[in-house]
């Protein structure tokens, strides 16, 4: 009797070993796998969805939150992270350039328009002579933040794809163009005039997209601004980062980004910009 108490342990014992329950299905324990994903920013509801569609194939998403826009694809790098989800297609490329990374995209996300916000104003005409305005210091969003200003009619620079602080040829206001890192552009709002932001950022800041003075235009020159799922270039085929992209997207995750967002950034792996 014993003999049978013991054999029948040993057999429960290696049937939890073998399978679990994850998500509410049943798997084997070795093919669960977690996927860890770098993010920027706290807010990572747009992949509710995703998690529950991988959830039933055994794959766990885990989130690691970063404070800068340098550290998710340096984590990727060095194999901190699995992938990050963070950037636009021409910061990525970028970064990868400058840093020599053997970096790839593997997926869209969304389209997120930049933001002119401001704390003090309700209309960029209340905009006046000699005040501050913050934007992002990195190349991207530096050079989207001052075409979009010239787009608001507050300077005019030199036309080029991604310009500079040193290519505004007109700045009537005399304004002074602050650049920090784009995760503290909210952070100084009250102590400026303005200050363009980022959908990310501004979403952490609980800033309404609807209150901004101006909004960047979205169109066919906006391509390079989609952002994408970066994986590191050997792993760019690996079946279960496919699993994860394709899960991503999805109706539900339409749905979700609408949501959460609410105009402030669209899905965009199968956007048509005009």
């Amino acid at each position: 009797m014993i003999k049978h108490k013991r054999l029948g342990l040993l057999i429960g014992l290696a049937v939890a070993t073998f399978i679990f329950v994850f998500g509410g299905a049943i798997v084997p324990a070795h093919a669960a796998k977690t996927v860890t994903i770098g993010i920027n920013g706290s807010d990572h509801r747009q992949w509710n969805p995703a998690e529950k569609t991988l959830a039933k194939e055994g794959i766990k998403l885990k989130f690691v939150t970063f404070s800068d826009y340098n550290q998710p694809n340096t984590a990727l790098v060095n194999g901190d992270v699995d992938l990050n989800a963070f950037q636009t297609k021409y910061f990525f490329d970028d970064w990868k350039k400058t840093h020599k990374a053997k970096l790839s995209a593997i997926g869209k996300t969304v389209i997120a328009p930049l933001a002119l916000y401001s704390s003090k104003h309700t209309k960029v005409s209340q905009i006046k002579k000699g005040d501050t305005i913050i934007i992002a210091n990195d190349v991207t969003d530096e050079g989207r933040a001052l075409t979009l200003l010239q787009n608001a009619g507050l300077i005019k620079i030199k036309n080029k794809t991604l310009p500079t602080v040193h290519d505004i040829t007109q700045n009537k206001l005399n304004l002074k163009i602050k650049e920090v890192d784009a995760s503290q552009t909210a952070h100084s709002l009250g102590d400026v005039s303005a200050a363009v932001i980022n959908s990310g950022v501004a979403t952490d800041a609980k800033l309404n997209h609807k209150e901004a003075l101006y909004t960047e235009q979205i169109n066919k020159k906006s391509k390079p601004y989609i952002n994408i799922i970066a994986a590191r270039t050997e792993d760019k085929n690996n079946t279960t980062y496919k699993k994860v992209v394709q899960a991503f997207q999805q109706e539900a995750t339409k749905k979700a980004i609408q949501k959460i967002f609410k105009g402030a950034a669209t899905a965009a792996w199968d956007i048509k910009l005009k």
